[in-house]
C-alpha cells in the first residue's frame, strides 16, 4: 500500500520501490473491481494490517480472497448477470437512515426471541451456502462447530460437501436444513426424512430456483467442483449426469432442480414432515399471501444472494410489502446484503423477525476455520447490540419503524 512504503537512510523515497508499490496497488484495485470485491469493502476500506484481526465483517473478504483459488472466490462472490441486484442488496441498506433516541435505560439488552417454538439468543442465523470444502478442508463440519460456538443456528445446504449426518455429529448447536426439491420425489422425501432424523429443527425450501440464473463469473472461471469433492447429500443423483459433464454447478442443477415445482408440491411435503416449513425466496407480496394459504410456517425474503435473476429489488426493499401481505400470521425472515449490526436493526424495524448471513461467514471460514465463523457472528452480534443501545431500544420488541429516520 502506498502509505506503507519505506524510506532510504537519507530520507529520500526509493523511486524504484515506490513505482513497484504503485504498480502493485493499481493491480490490486483493478482485480478487486473486476471481481466485484469493492462492493463489500467500500471505496475507503482496506484489509487489516498483517497480523491484525478483522474488526468488521467486510475485512474478512480480502483475507479470504488471498487464500482461495480464483475459481472458488468468484463462485462465492459473484452474482447474476451484471450484478445490479448484488450491489443493490448492499446499497439499499446504506440508503436507510437510523434515528437515535437518547436518555433511555439500555443498561440491559435483551436479544432473545422465539421462532417456530424454538428459543434463539439473538435474531441472526447462518444462511444455506454450498460447497464449504471449497474454502476449508473441514467444510461444513467446521462451519457447524463455529456456529455452535457463537450460539447461531446453521441452515445446512442441500449442496453441502459433507453429509447431513456428519454435520450433525460435529454440530454443537441447532441445525435447520435447506431443501432443493428434486424431480425424483422419492429421493426428495428420503432427504427430508434424513434431515429430520439427523436432528434438524426446520425445513427451509428454496422456491426461487426452477432453473439456474445467468452467472457470468462462474462461466468466466469455468466453475467446477474439484476432483473428489461431491455434493454429498445428493451423491446418488450425480451418476445421472451426462458422461461429458464435468460437474459444474449448472451440470449438477440439470439433474437436481425441478422446474415443475408448484404450490401443490409444498402441500405434499407438509403432509409428511413434522418440521416447520419455511419458504426461501419470497419477494412478491402475492407469493407471501399464498405461502400463508398453503400452510407455510414462515417465509424468507431472499433473492438468492442476487445469484439468480438480476435487476430484482434488494431484499430490504421487498421486505415491507411481504410483511404487510402476511398480516402477522407467520414470521418473516430476510437475507441478502447484511454486513453490519445496523443492518440487523433496520431489517427488524421493517418487520423481519431475524436475518441470515451467507458470504461473510464463508469468508470467516476461509480465514480461520470454525473460529473464523465464530468471530464473524460475534462481531455482527456486538455491532447489533451497540446499535440497539444507541437507538434506545433495550429489547427486540422496541425495534420498530420509530428507529428509522422519518423522511424515508
Amino acid at each position: 500500500m502506498i502509505g506503507s512504503r519505506k524510506s532510504t537512510i537519507g530520507g529520500a523515497v526509493d523511486r524504484r520501490e515506490l513505482l513497484q508499490t504503485l504498480v502493485t496497488t493499481l493491480a490490486a484495485m483493478l482485480a478487486a473491481r473486476s471481481s466485484g470485491a469493492e462492493e463489500f469493502l467500500g471505496p475507503l476500506a482496506e484489509p487489516p494490517a498483517a497480523g491484525s484481526a478483522p474488526v468488521n465483517l467486510r475485512e474478512f473478504e480480502p483475507l479470504a480472497q488471498a487464500r482461495l483459488s480464483r475459481m472458488a472466490y468468484n463462485y462465492i462472490a459473484g452474482g447474476a448477470a451484471d450484478e445490479i441486484t448484488l450491489r443493490r442488496n448492499r446499497d439499499a441498506f446504506d440508503d436507510i437512515r437510523l434515528q437515535p433516541r437518547v436518555l433511555r435505560d439500555v443498561s440491559r439488552l435483551d436479544t432473545h426471541l422465539e421462532l417456530f417454538g424454538q428459543q434463539f439468543e439473538f435474531p441472526l442465523l447462518l444462511a444455506p451456502t454450498a460447497y464449504h470444502k471449497l474454502v476449508h478442508s473441514e467444510g461444513e463440519r467446521a462451519t457447524a462447530q463455529g456456529a455452535g460456538a457463537s450460539g447461531a443456528t446453521l441452515v445446512v445446504s442441500s449442496f453441502a460437501t459433507t453429509t447431513i449426518e456428519d454435520i450433525a455429529k460435529a454440530a454443537h448447536g441447532r441445525l435447520w436444513f435447506q431443501l432443493y426439491v428434486q424431480p425424483d420425489r422419492a429421493f426428495t422425501r428420503e432427504l427430508v426424512e434424513r434431515a429430520q432424523a439427523a436432528g434438524c429443527q426446520a425445513l427451509c425450501i428454496t422456491v426461487d430456483t426452477p432453473v439456474a440464473g445467468a452467472r457470468d463469473r462462474e462461466a468466466r472461471v469455468q466453475f467446477a467442483l474439484p476432483p473428489g469433492m461431491e455434493t454429498e447429500n445428493l451423491r446418488e443423483l450425480l451418476p445421472r449426469l451426462p458422461a461429458s459433464a464435468h460437474r459444474s454447478e449448472r451440470d449438477i442443477y440439470s439433474v437436481i432442480l425441478d422446474p415443475t415445482l408448484t404450490w401443490e408440491t409444498i402441500d405434499w411435503i407438509r403432509s409428511f414432515t413434522q418440521l416447520p416449513v419455511i419458504l426461501k425466496g419470497i419477494l412478491a407480496p402475492e407469493d407471501a399471501r399464498l405461502a400463508v394459504k398453503h400452510g407455510a410456517a414462515g417465509v424468507l425474503v431472499s433473492n438468492h444472494g442476487a445469484r439468480n435473476l438480476d435487476t430484482t429489488p434488494a431484499t430490504i426493499e421487498a421486505l415491507p410489502r411481504v410483511v404487510e401481505a402476511v398480516e402477522g400470521q407467520i414470521p418473516v425472515l430476510l437475507d441478502g446484503g447484511v454486513r453490519r449490526g445496523t443492518d440487523v436493526v433496520k431489517a427488524l424495524a421493517l418487520g423481519a423477525k431475524a436475518v441470515l448471513i451467507g458470504r461473510p461467514y464463508l469468508w470467516g471460514l476461509a480465514v480461520d476455520g470454525a473460529d473464523g465463523v465464530r468471530k464473524v457472528v460475534e462481531l455482527l452480534r456486538t455491532e447489533f447490540e451497540a446499535a440497539m443501545a444507541l437507538c434506545g431500544t433495550p429489547n427486540l420488541s422496541a425495534i420498530d419503524a420509530g428507529v428509522l429516520w422519518p423522511d424515508r
